[in-house]
């Protein structure tokens, strides 16, 4: 089997999904604009920089919709991908994805970003297998703030796509994979595969690809 995988923002998106819902959050009234800017940015900046509590940061981004309700949260969506999500997707981003299912490889999207968020934006960009933040849900089945099992971030995306490989009787040694990344918090997941791509990458990973000879594409320019 060949795998191409694919993280998400800054990768596939020319922008951040997560950060980008908390400032729509904002803006639909949803949120203390001064306070709840304040903490997301802090928040970007330590995964900027590796050092973010993926528990503390999902407590703090999945609030706003575990208090709205799942159709009021459900609406909101709809409208972030009418607005913000519809015309971050490029077409140099759809002909990479359409050019791996075109060859047959299994596409995933592998993402640190959580669930609630990145499903409707995988399936925009037509890909039915999703890797993200599981969250775990309350009796009645809304969320309750908490993470459900391993969060996909550094280590825990080789965790995670080991858990994939491993239910459907595959490990490593039986895949060719490919994955395209734009962040150093992604460098456990490039060491696994056969063929790492920095993808429009920070600083940090371009100077690191280039001292390994990984490839490096640079599909779009990138902002917040």
């Amino acid at each position: 089997m060949k795998l191409a995988l694919f993280d998400l923002d800054h990768t596939l998106l020319p922008i951040d999904s997560d950060y980008a819902w908390g400032q729509f959050t904002t803006r639909i009234g949803w949120t203390d604009p001064v306070a709840f800017a304040r903490r997301n940015d802090e928040f970007f900046a330590h995964y900027q920089a590796g050092t973010l509590d993926v528990h503390d940061y999902v407590r703090f981004a999945i609030e706003a919709v575990r208090l709205k309700g799942p159709e009021a949260a459900a609406r909101a969506h709809e409208q972030f991908m009418r607005e913000v999500i519809g015309p971050a997707i490029t077409p140099q981003a759809l002909a990479l994805l359409r050019e791996h299912q075109a060859a047959g490889d299994q596409v995933l999207i592998i993402t640190a970003t959580n669930e609630f968020v990145t499903r409707p934006i995988a399936a925009a960009l037509g890909v039915s297998e999703l890797i993200a933040v599981q969250l775990q849900r309350d009796a009645a089945g809304w969320f309750t703030g908490e993470i459900d099992g391993i969060p996909s971030m550094r280590e825990g995306k080789v965790r995670r796509m080991e858990q994939w490989l491993a239910a459907r009787q595959l490990d490593w040694t039986k895949v060719e994979s490919t994955f395209y990344s734009d962040s150093t918090n992604d460098v456990p997941l490039l060491e696994c595969v056969n063929h790492p791509v920095a993808t429009n990458p920070d600083a940090r990973l371009r100077a690191l690809a280039e001292g390994r000879g990984w490839r490096i594409l640079d599909l779009f320019p990138t902002t917040t």
